[in-house]
């Protein structure tokens, strides 16, 4: 017998796995933070033999060569890929043995990356399991434009392939563990499974039950932006990450923190949208650790401006650090912890939270800005007449173009505007941040427009 179990990173959308057969254990993918990894393999009593990785990453930084380091394993890269650190080289059709039921065959599928590995897990002959990272993933597969506009034609007939020969060369009952595809921008598109088989990808996926002009036509349509710091993470893979260090940054009292906001360095509140609301350090930024937090920080900031942490509690601080050195921001300028009355010896700023009904009938007396920060295919897909579009991953240096007047902000749930909210209160506009689902603009009376919503009222 073999156990597999998932090592879940939500906040990235991805996953790590561990397999072991009660004695010796193998690791796929693992998230740069391998603690969690050694402390699943304690609670199992397993010795760790085995690192595999499926591709050089680009929506994080990889464990695996500290992890290697760390436990004596094999660190097993593709052969092909062009890396700075010693590592066993794999190739396709390669087959090891982990301990002594274990079987892993590598199996070439590219489409995410050129040299994209697969691997196929036996336990005593019997197929069990496959590690396909970003290739066949849950009904979807992995996007093929991360290496660029230049590569993507090729990359996506490419997937297309890989993925035919998975579903050709595994037995239906194989279970499919990829490691992207639970929120992760390296998916083509998401799904809500949280298990599956090649024979239900056979029944269900696109890619297995399309033909391959319209997978590949409807792929390509599907594709939005993705996080700017993914372009650091590949970089920075190959050449071997480290192990992070989690030491506490240093404490900042309310004059350095001033000095820190006016010098142009980024100070985030790391509480609810609600808290940063109703009270907050004047020039602060709000990146709330109760949503997408580090996807969105990565993805604003520009990399290697220093970054000091407002949290509630320590912990708070600990758990943003944990998130940051995911993505390679390791060290923080400072922190400070408590709330607002300890961060800032002056009058606090504020702004107002509303809901699409609130716009609604604002709307009927007075001319307000509506900017929606949400992704331009969201935006096109459905939107509220006459509303201003700046995707969130842009307002940071298109402030200047937010029309002026009262500004009322909003996302698809709330996050992404509190986020813009915090940006236009640093830059002294009158705003009003909605704190409510776009699904709710159409019922309150809000006119929209766009692809899925053409002339409804």
């Amino acid at each position: 017998m073999a156990t597999i179990i998932p090592i879940e990173t939500p906040s990235l959308g991805d996953r790590s796995y561990l397999a072991h057969d009660g004695t010796v254990a193998l690791v796929v993918d693992p998230q740069r933070d391998i603690d969690r990894v050694l402390a699943v393999a304690g609670e199992a009593g397993v010795r760790i033999t085995h690192v595999f990785e499926t591709h050089i990453h680009n929506d994080y930084l990889t464990g695996g060569l500290a992890l290697a380091k760390r436990t004596g394993a094999s660190y097993f890269v593709n052969a092909d890929d062009d890396v700075s650190f010693e590592r066993t080289p794999i190739r396709d059709g390669d087959t090891l043995e982990v301990g002594t039921s274990m079987l892993v065959r590598a199996i070439s599928t590219p489409g995410h990356t050129y040299t994209h590995l697969s691997y196929a897990l036996t336990v005593n002959d019997a197929p069990l399991a496959v590690f396909t990272g970003g290739s066949l993933l849950f009904g979807a597969t992995g996007r093929p434009d991360l290496l660029g506009e230049e590569h993507t034609h090729d990359l996506v007939h490419l997937q297309y392939a890989s993925a035919q020969r998975l579903a050709a060369e595994l037995p239906d009952q194989t279970e499919v563990m990829p490691t992207h595809g639970f929120g992760s921008f390296c998916a083509a598109s998401q799904s809500d499974a949280t298990e599956s088989t090649i024979g239900s990808e056979k029944q269900s996926n696109p890619v297995l039950t399309e033909s391959e002009e319209d997978y590949v036509q409807e792929l390509l349509d599907g594709l939005g932006a993705y996080p700017a710091y993914y372009a650091h993470m590949a970089p920075a893979n190959s050449a071997g990450p480290t192990s992070p260090d989690f030491s506490p940054p240093t404490l900042a009292d309310p004059q350095q923190l001033r000095s820190r906001i006016a010098a142009g360095e980024w100070v985030v509140d790391l509480r609810n949208r609600t808290a940063f609301a109703a009270g907050h350090a004047p020039g602060t930024l709000n990146f709330g650790l109760d949503g997408a937090f580090v996807t969105y920080l990565g993805w604003l900031i520009e990399w290697g401006t220093p970054l000091t942490l407002l949290g509630e509690t320590a912990e708070d601080v600990a758990t943003a650090q944990r998130e940051l050195v995911r993505i390679g921001i390791d060290r923080l300028a400072a922190a400070a912890t408590g709330g607002p009355e300890r961060w800032y010896d002056g009058e606090l700023g504020s702004f107002e939270r509303a809901t699409f009904a609130d716009l609604s009938q604002v709307r009927h007396h007075r001319e307000v800005v509506v900017l929606d920060v949400r992704r331009r295919d969201e935006f096109e897909s459905a939107r509220i007449e006459g509303a201003v579009n700046i995707p969130i991953h842009e307002l940071p240096r298109r402030l200047a173009e937010v029309p002026a007047g009262e500004v009322w902000v909003h996302c698809a749930g709330g996050y992404r505007a509190s986020v813009g909210a915090s940006f236009l209160a640093a830059a002294g506009r009158h705003l009003v941040a909605i704190d409510d689902t776009f699904d709710n603009a159409e019922p309150a009376g809000l006119h929209l427009v766009g692809h899925d919503s053409e002339e409804k009222g």
